[in-house]
């Protein structure tokens, strides 16, 4: 049995079943991140000792028949910006180089609780801001499926980690995509929640209202076992909400038969003035090529595109009805995210002064301590949006920029609530492009920003979404089908994913 090859949920049952124990799973981990992590660079801390030692407590546990869950035993990594009791814990910044927590974030808490192991805390893009895994402070990630490409971001490291084999699950934080992009550019399953359905005690905080911890795995139903775990009512979050239907894995059903599926003819780059059923041969996949961006124009990849749309006919093939419709959004999500994100990253970073915790530069007096602090603390990525962020909420600004940006952002959430008055879920591409090279999105901000022109608007109106692997260009690297619903319909985009899933060839 080739352990490194099992799904999480896999892994668990061959643990309860005897056939392999949590040690050996670590064992298996931690020799592939000791064969790829010199050049994959995942991972920013990773404690083996105290990961074998964990593992065998677990595992003497599960022969005790105290933990029966099918995640006991199982190796995770945990995103940066994760709080972790008695380990580092550093945003992938130098100003949180020294910053070791006294507690769990909740969602860590929960799958600690239920027999998960940590491996350790992955890379990331410095306090989640960034498409690519390049702004660390602590150098870049590479992608599994091409070294010389990025892993996405903000949550490169824990998708990389997954698909590199150096755990079997992972957690990250999605503001503005960064679960569904990097598990598209490495080939894995990623989901963002329903804002409010998982507790964000312990994440250090972007945008509040944006944010929301996920995980990333190889299956829809290691999401949905990970997701169940970790989408409990916690009183420490005033933002959460307490959910009933959070049985997950009720949803993994082969069937989508009758399901209303919507295409944004934006999303595919087919003319807003085509819309209809993509069944019909107008719409076929054999066409897609003969459609222009459309009179907007994202510059979507036309292997992307193709993909998607294979995606689309394999769904219609199992009985879903597949509509392509105008959802009119795109040209203003990025304006709307930035502005808004920036906002509240300009006051949320406003803690790291050197005085509470974390780096602190040496100076005579406290204003100069301050700026020191922060100038030396914080890379280029973080500056500049902070700067972004006092600038539209200073005075003058605040109602040209800020109030107008949370306008657009309910009228987004309002166009979203009109399509799926009609539709059970929409469908489309996760990024416009496979993941660039290495350096590529530095050197052009506007393109890294552009590279999550499809993943921006569901944190805005809240909403869940799921990446799942979708097939691959012509280099081997992964293209991402991307699926949103409504609020709360997290069900719904697992049983159409899981359907997806075992259908595709």
């Amino acid at each position: 049995m080739e352990l490194l090859s099992l799904s999480a949920v896999e892994l668990g049952k061959a643990i309860k079943e005897g056939r392999t124990t949590a040690v050996e799973a670590m064992e298996a981990v931690l020799s592939q991140i000791e064969k790829s992590e010199e050049v994959l660079h995942c991972y920013i801390t990773i404690n083996k000792k105290k990961a074998l030692n964990k593992a065998a407590e677990v595992q003497r546990r599960i022969d005790a028949k105290e933990l029966t869950g099918p995640l006991a035993g199982v190796p995770m990594a945990v995103k940066d910006n994760l709080c972790t009791e008695g380990m580092l814990t550093t945003c992938a910044s130098a100003i949180l180089a020294n910053y070791v927590p006294t507690y769990s974030a909740e969602a860590v808490s929960r799958l600690e609780k239920a027999g998960a192991v940590i491996v350790g805390k992955t890379n990331m893009d410095e306090f989640a801001m960034g498409s690519t895994t390049e702004t660390s402070a602590y150098g870049v990630t590479r992608n599994p499926h091409h070294r010389e490409h990025v892993p996405g971001g903000s949550s490169g490291g824990s998708a990389a980690a997954v698909a590199a084999g150096e755990c079997f699950f992972a957690l990250g934080s999605d503001t503005g995509g960064s679960i569904r992009q990097p598990a598209s550019h490495c080939g894995v399953v990623g989901m963002k929640p329903t804002y409010g359905t998982v507790s964000r005690y312990g994440l250090v905080a972007y945008g509040s209202s944006l944010d929301q911890v996920g995980p990333l795995c190889k299956t829809v139903e290691d999401c949905a076992v990970i997701l169940q775990t970790i989408a409990v009512p916690d009183t420490k979050d005033a933002t959460q909400i307490a959910r009933e239907d959070t049985d997950f894995t009720s949803a993994l059903k082969k069937d989508v038969r009758g399901m209303r599926i919507g295409i944004p003819g934006d999303y595919i780059g087919l003319s807003p003035r085509k819309h209809g059923d993509l069944s019909s041969k107008e719409h076929g996949e054999e066409n897609c090529q003969e459609y222009s961006h459309g009179e907007r124009g994202i510059g979507i990849d036309s292997q992307v595109r193709e993909s998607v749309l294979r995606a689309a006919k394999i769904l219609m093939e199992q009985g879903a009805v597949v509509e392509e419709f105008d959802l009119d959004l795109v040209e203003y999500a990025i304006p709307v995210y930035y502005t808004i994100a920036a906002a509240e990253a300009s006051s949320n970073l406003e803690r790291f002064d050197g005085i509470k915790y974390g780096f602190r530069a040496g100076a005579k007096g406290l204003h100069e301590m301050y700026k020191k602090t922060r100038s030396q603390g914080f890379g280029q990525e973080v500056k500049k949006r902070i700067m972004l962020g006092s600038y539209v909420l200073s005075s003058g600004y605040y109602d040209a920029y800020y109030l107008k940006a949370l306008r657009v952002k309910a009228m987004i959430k309002k166009a979203f609530e009109q399509a799926f008055a009609k539709y059970d879920c929409i469908l489309g591409p996760v990024a416009p492009t496979t993941a660039p090279k290495l350096g590529e999105s530095l050197t052009d901000p506007m393109k890294m920003y552009l590279g999550d022109i499809y993943t921006i608007s569901v944190n805005l109106a809240g909403l869940p979404a799921i990446s799942v692997p979708c097939g691959s260009d012509s280099r081997g690297l992964p293209i991402g089908l991307q699926l949103i619903g409504d609020c709360f319909q997290e069900k719904k985009l697992l049983q159409a994913a899981y359907t997806y899933e075992k259908c595709r060839s």
